[in-house]
This record gives structure tokens, sequence and C-alpha cells, in this order.
């Protein structure tokens, strides 16, 4: 038997509480992505259009975190892809922190603004007629 191993850079989306009292068998996590490497996925967000989009949260799927200056850690923009969610054993991802050591964590807002646009995009509800736009 043999199985393919894909390792991400991920952002973990499961609530701090639950994580703190061990509530949880699987954590949630969705994929980052160094801006470069998303531009390379999708022409559209190569354009100034595209990332304007990012930045305004107007890229349903997607987050845009900002610029990390914090020494040892710099990093360009990064792109969280929400629409591949994935959940991780919680002691596999105790054990992987343990041994990577230190990492980056989103502070308040930021952490809170990210998990609102998680939560934009899964409430997202899809009408069966849409109201038509106004012509004046």
């Amino acid at each position: 038997m043999s199985a393919e191993v894909i390792e991400y850079d991920v952002v973990v989306m499961s609530q701090t509480c639950d994580l703190v009292q061990r509530k949880l068998d699987l954590v949630l996590v969705c994929p980052i992505w160094h801006l470069s490497e998303f531009e390379n996925r999708s022409d559209f967000f190569k354009s100034r259009t595209g990332k304007e989009a990012l930045r305004r949260g107007n890229a349903p799927g997607h987050h845009l975190l900002n610029k990390c200056e914090t020494e040892g850690f710099e990093t360009d923009y990064l792109v969280v892809d929400f629409r591949s969610v994935y959940s991780v054993p919680f002691d596999f991802l105790v054990g992987l922190a343990e041994r990577r050591g230190e990492r980056l964590r989103l502070l308040p807002p930021y952490r809170e603004h990210l998990s609102q646009a998680f939560a934009r995009f899964f409430m997202r509800v899809g009408l069966p007629v849409d109201i038509p736009p106004f012509n004046r």
C-alpha cells in the first residue's frame, strides 16, 4: 500500500478555546500560499484588480494576510485558501508544533478578521432567483 504525502503551510481555523480545552480530535486547517505562488494558480490574481479584490475581502474563498516583518519570520503577503479545508489529528498537530518550535500566530484583531472571512465564505447562500439589477 502506498500514499502520497503533501505538505502545506497552514493556518489553524479551529477555535482556540476548543484547542486549549482539548475538545477536538481533529483540528481544522487551511493552506496558506505566498502571494507570488498564489498568482501562479490563477491569472486573475496576477492582475492589480485581482490583488485589490483580495485586499478588500472581495475574493470569496480566499483571505489576504499582510506581510510579516518579525525577525526570523519575514514573509511576503500570504493568501489563506478557504476552498481547501483539511482536518488534522489533534495529537499529530501538537507533536508537529513541538518539533518545529516557534511559529507565527495571528494576533487580535487579525485573528478575528480571518475567522469572520472564513464564516462569510461558508455561510453564503445562493438564491434560486436573484433580484435584477437597477437600471436607474
